[in-house]
């Protein structure tokens, strides 16, 4: 059985970081494309970043010279850095692992910029 576990939100400054964690069980993130996305209420679900089976990550224009995503096989997890947080990036954050039809999804963690 497939499981992903999203932890790592919270409430931060603008400006701020965070370090999100999406951590597998039944799959290895290695074999599978990893991506993140992120949705705010009222509003489609957004791709922020991915990750390839090459281990090469892939960003969103919004996410990009902020963001970084990496992937530690021996954890089976993969990580997204949030660097100087903004506003427009409050959302729930999304793992999800895709191969072939197959497509994942963990439960989402909340990340809030406010001050």
């Amino acid at each position: 059985q497939v499981q992903l576990v999203e932890s790592g939100g919270g409430l931060v400054q603008p400006g701020g970081s965070l370090r999100l964690s999406c951590a597998a069980s039944g799959m290895m993130v290695s074999s599978y494309v990893m991506k993140w996305y992120r949705q705010t209420p009222g509003k489609q679900r957004e791709w922020v970043a991915h990750i390839g089976t090459t281990g090469y990550p892939n960003y969103a224009d919004s996410a990009k010279g902020r963001f970084t995503m990496s992937r530690d096989n021996a954890k089976n997890t993969v990580y997204l850095q949030m660097n100087s947080l903004k506003r427009e990036d409050t959302a729930v954050y999304y793992c999800a692992a895709i191969r072939g039809s197959a497509a994942y999804w963990g439960q989402g963690t909340q990340v809030t910029v406010s001050s």
